[in-house]
């Protein structure tokens, strides 16, 4: 099924959405909002998926659905929590930036926690500060939790997994070298970052979800121009369930905890990029300096995944560039 959240206070309406991503109808009488909906999984899955149902059964049932009147899924979540699960990324940006790999790269995933209480719906702007901080789109995979126990397995982290939607990890280059050299992470490198108009349950993507990975290329575009189209299983180095796996061992998480990716990523050069910076160590490796810029005001970024058939998952993140 699909999920949504209609823009209404500050956690969204929760609404459940047709296969085709047209129409719609509204959820509350299971839920008032998707977090709500989260905090009683159990219960309220089957209940969203009977509306589903329904709505699929009944062509001319719904309301006609605009995706600009929606919010993220989950305008704010309890946590947002981002890896770096595909080793081609890692590899590039640290060599862009001068830094070695951690000898742990194929071992231990690479973690970091973002700010949750606001994240921005698929057709917010990207708010450019000044063109110094180098601006930048990092298109993802994400999924959201259930309430996930400390301690939880690789082998038992599959039900955990509510619910899969895109993200754009939006970065701000140029300020992340000297705050990592203080020792203490991202913070102010990492603005609110931004999820397609739709959460989906894991059966929406049918064979391509296995094993803990998406196995679809997860397409990019600048300025409505193709810049990468990765594919999202092949070389993701650990699975969802291996990143479940890795934050559990010391604590617990609450339900609507959303999980990240990291950075899309593939090896082959003809697949393209999720992001600028990879491109910009690309050049600086051919040219010795890179040749695309960062983000601009007026620059449009937008973020799919499409089916086998062609048809849109997540619906499209679509995000332009506005000054301060």
């Amino acid at each position: 099924m699909k999920l949504a959240s209609l823009r209404a206070g500050r956690d969204g309406q929760l609404i459940v959405v047709s296969k085709d991503g047209t129409r719609y109808c509204e959820a509350s009488g299971v839920a008032s909002t998707l977090q709500a909906a989260l905090d009683n999984w159990t219960v309220a899955s089957p209940q969203l998926t009977d509306l589903c149902r329904q709505l699929e059964e009944n062509p001319e049932s719904g309301s006609i659905l605009d995706c600009h009147a929606l919010c993220a899924p989950l305008p704010r979540a309890y946590e947002w929590v981002d890896a770096s699960a595909f080793i081609n990324h890692v590899l590039l940006v640290r060599k862009a930036r001068g830094a070695e790999p951690p000898a742990t790269l194929l071992t231990d995933p690479l973690v970091y926690q973002g700010g949750s209480s606001v994240l921005l719906g698929p057709h917010d702007p990207m708010v450019l500060r000044d063109e110094a901080d180098g601006l930048d789109f990092e298109a993802e995979i994400a999924v959201i939790l259930t309430d996930t126990p400390l301690g939880t397995t690789q082998k038992n982290a599959e039900p955990h997994v509510a619910l899969l939607l895109l993200a754009n990890d939006i970065t701000l280059r140029n300020l992340i070298p000297s705050e990592l050299a203080k020792g203490f992470g991202f913070f102010t490198s990492k603005p609110a970052t931004a999820f397609s108009p739709f959460a989906v349950t894991p059966d929406e993507l049918g064979p391509a979800w296995r094993e803990g990975r998406v196995h679809l290329p997860l397409n990019t575009s600048l300025n409505g121009k193709l810049v990468g189209d990765p594919n999202a299983g092949a070389e993701m180095h650990f699975s969802f369930f291996d990143l479940i796996a890795h934050i559990t061992q010391t604590r617990a998480f609450g339900a609507g905890t959303v999980l990240g990716s990291g950075t899309v990523s593939n090896a082959d050069p003809a697949r393209g990029v999720s992001c600028l910076a990879e491109r910009r160590t690309r050049e600086i490796l051919e040219f010795g300096a890179p040749k695309t810029p960062f983000l601009r005001v007026g620059d449009g970024v937008q973020i799919e995944m499409l089916a086998p058939d062609g048809s849109q998952i997540f619906g499209k993140i679509c995000q332009e560039v506005v000054g301060m």
